[in-house]
């Protein structure tokens, strides 16, 4: 299931307003809303404050085979009350076509649609929509323009939520495998010579433990981190970075205190140079290597309200290890849909009872 917030200004805590009060603009504003174009998808979409006059969290699945339809109706409206919305869009996103013919020809997916409202006791449902060929369509519409051979075109030009998604640095994805895409091993990925930076790193961080003790192999390798995070900086040097710096960081985020430490700089003036970091570490790490950077990588993209972008990110940390533990964690958060904004408190409660605890805490 992918969850995603709203498009989010800097800092990530400063929602931008844009007003959205048709359901056509609601239709058009789906790949703002999730970060990448639907396809063939049920999605949710909260309506917030007292007057459910705002657009909140927006959870998709795909679409099910008719036997799983109930389950995914459940999973979808579980994750999108998290939220406590005052009401509920919800949208079909699908080229098939219409439902018989004649008198009795319909819209298709309306047994899910069902599900669905099913799963919604007490939630207002304002508007049921499905979105197809640029064109959309009130299911419980009686009205002509909504019969199964017409529906409405989608609104024209640029929308006022994908404008303010260009403003803030949402980039709208192709899909979600694009999305996977941008963490995937680059076209000339030289597996042997990354395998080569990493036994050296290896054994050179074994090297510094056993000369100089864990603290300072801990604080060597945080010095590497934060000199890449500099090169990584926007108008910084930006010369890439070589297989064995890579391999040193991949190494060094395997110590737990090293890449909790790391956490931190999601919440920082280098949030989005630490975020460009962990995209180029998780692309070249080798598995299971790129368990850690993948799921600071998922932080980011969470905190600036990008879920979609985290889920991929996790998706890529747990295939690489499935047993690591804070991926998992926050894979479950993603899944309750945790605000980005409870997230941020959390890892600075976490920080902050580290440090209380001193180095061996």
């Amino acid at each position: 299931m992918d969850a995603a917030a709203r498009p989010h200004a800097q800092p990530p805590d400063a929602p931008v307003t844009v007003r959205v009060d048709d359901p056509g603009e609601i239709a058009a504003a789906l790949p703002q809303l999730l970060g990448f174009r639907p396809r063939e998808s049920i999605v949710l979409v909260a309506l917030t404050r007292p007057d459910g006059g705002r657009l909140g969290l927006t959870v998709r699945m795909d679409i099910p085979p008719p036997r799983h339809a109930a389950a995914v109706a459940r999973a979808l409206t579980r994750a999108v009350r998290s939220a406590r919305p005052r009401g509920v869009v919800l949208a079909v996103v699908s080229d098939e076509d219409d439902v018989g013919s004649g008198p009795s020809r319909d819209l298709p997916h309306r047994p899910l649609v069902a599900e669905v409202l099913r799963a919604l006791p007490g939630v207002a449902v304002p508007w049921v929509l499905l979105v197809r060929g640029g064109r959309w369509w009130c299911y419980d519409c009686p009205d002509s323009c909504c019969d199964p051979g017409a529906g409405t075109a989608l609104p024209s030009g640029t929308t006022a939520l994908a404008a303010a998604a260009v403003a803030t640095g949402v980039v709208v994805a192709e899909d979600r495998a694009d999305l996977a895409q941008r963490i995937a091993r680059p076209s000339d990925f030289d597996r042997a010579a990354m395998v080569a930076a990493c036994v050296t790193a290896a054994s050179a961080r074994a090297d510094a433990v056993v000369a100089s003790g864990w603290d300072a192999a801990a604080e060597d390798a945080w010095t590497a981190i934060t000199a890449a995070v500099e090169r990584c900086r926007p108008g910084g040097p930006g010369a890439p970075l070589a297989d064995d710096e890579v391999a040193r960081i991949l190494w060094a985020l395997r110590d737990t205190g090293v890449r909790d430490r790391a956490l931190e700089l999601a919440l920082g003036p280098d949030a989005a140079a630490a975020e460009v970091l962990w995209t180029e570490c998780t692309r070249r790490a080798l598995t299971p290597l790129d368990a850690a950077p993948a799921t600071l990588l998922a932080v980011s993209a969470w905190l600036r309200g990008d879920g979609a972008m985290a889920n991929v990110a996790l998706d890529r940390a747990l295939d690489g290890q499935p047993d690591y533990v804070l991926a998992g964690l926050l894979a479950e958060g993603l899944a309750r849909c945790l605000p980005p904004a409870d997230l941020r408190a959390m890892i600075r409660a976490t920080l902050g009872s580290a440090a209380d605890d001193g180095p061996g805490g």
